[in-house]
């Protein structure tokens, strides 16, 4: 199927090439033998008329390719072509180890998500009440069970992931940040497991990643709200380093923390930085939106994640979508029925992040 959205969009040029990667031996008996690994697919989707500079580059969450931002899953137009049809040039990705990134066997685990996590976390969560605002999810194109034709069409574009979540945290940030080397300046978009990813590129490479839009990004700092979270993030944001200022020191050892009460009823406690606060030394150069979604897991605590990136000194904008006057999604926000409403919302901040880079680069010359 393709939509009257994507058709406008008029993709003239699709080319694809495999960024990052490195060579390992690997010993089987008596014969070594070299394999590559951590490399990552991206397939670069150009428009009729490209209108802005920077592309755009998408990451997937957990167990997600590139291609669930192509469509949606009863086949409405995704995030891709609603940024296509605006201008961008759009990559998509896949991360290293899933999809079509290879992954070597014996290196890591592999892991699949069960259908009871999509249900009860990502597709029902209404069903299952495991936050309070679980109740609020009314934008899931379907029923959000087995059996409905919209979630098993989801469900079946889920792939294996890579289990060891430092691992996974590791290569990505090598492969997205030679993705970056290779693009040039561009606008990042990640989703949920991802978010640490981003973190990390944008550490690495702040003159490159022009904006960051974070759509529900892996956390709370340090700790986990739910158990398929992953490992607990000793660097605030990350598992592994990024850069404070003054330096956080071995294993983030001088990141002094104060854990914070809720400010308001039905959302979680923080753990933030204990005061003064240290600067995200290259994070900071980096504007942040951070969006989610009313009904979300996410909901009791971004505001946690939110305060921490304002604490280590980021221009953070939080796109809280009820306080927006936008209901009833959840964790997988850029699929449901008013997905082109929270894509509008994002673009508008973009763009008007796009001109006041603009004039800063023009001042500066």
């Amino acid at each position: 199927m393709r939509s009257r959205v994507w058709s406008n969009a008029r993709v003239v040029h699709r080319e694809y090439f495999y960024s990052g990667g490195e060579y390992v031996k690997v010993t089987s008996g008596n014969i070594t033998d070299q394999y590559m690994v951590g490399q990552i697919y991206v397939e670069r989707l150009t428009p009729e008329q490209i209108v802005h500079n920077d592309p755009i580059v998408f990451i997937a969450g957990a167990g997600q390719t590139g291609t669930n931002f192509l469509e949606t899953p009863d086949g409405r137009p995704g995030w891709a072509s609603y940024f296509l049809e605006r201008g961008f040039v759009v990559y998509l990705t896949d991360q290293p180890e899933r999809g079509r990134s290879p992954w070597l066997p014996g290196n890591g685990i592999m892991a699949s998500v069960g259908t009871r996590v999509i249900e009860s976390c990502f597709t029902a969560p209404s069903d299952f009440g495991l936050w309070p605002q679980a109740h609020l999810h009314n934008q899931w194109p379907g029923t959000g069970r087995i059996g409905d034709p919209v979630f098993d069409a989801f469900y079946a574009t889920q792939v294996q992931l890579q289990r060891n979540n430092t691992l996974s945290e590791e290569r990505n940030a090598k492969a997205y940040t030679a993705l970056m080397d290779r693009v040039g300046p561009a606008h990042l978009i990640v989703h949920s497991q991802a978010g640490s990813y981003g973190w990390r590129v944008a550490d690495a490479r702040p003159q490159l990643v022009k904006t960051l839009i974070a759509l529900e990004p892996t956390g709370p700092p340090f700790e986990n709200a739910f158990p398929f979270e992953g490992r607990e993030r000793t660097w605030g944001l990350t598992i592994l380093e990024i850069s404070y200022d003054p330096p956080a020191g071995p294993n983030a050892e001088e990141l002094k923390t104060v854990r914070i009460p809720p400010r308001e009823a039905n959302k979680s406690e923080c753990i933030l930085q204990a005061e003064p606060p240290k600067k995200l030394k290259n994070l900071s150069k980096v504007p942040v939106l951070v969006v989610t979604g009313e009904a979300s897991y996410h909901q009791p605590y971004e505001w946690c994640t939110v305060e921490y990136l304002k604490q280590g000194g980021v221009d953070v904008t939080f796109l809280d979508l009820p306080q927006e006057g936008i209901y009833g999604n959840g964790h997988m926000m850029f699929m449901e029925k008013n997905n082109m409403e929270i894509s509008e919302r994002a673009l508008h901040w973009l763009l008007e992040y796009e001109v006041k880079l603009h004039i800063s680069e023009e001042n500066a010359l």
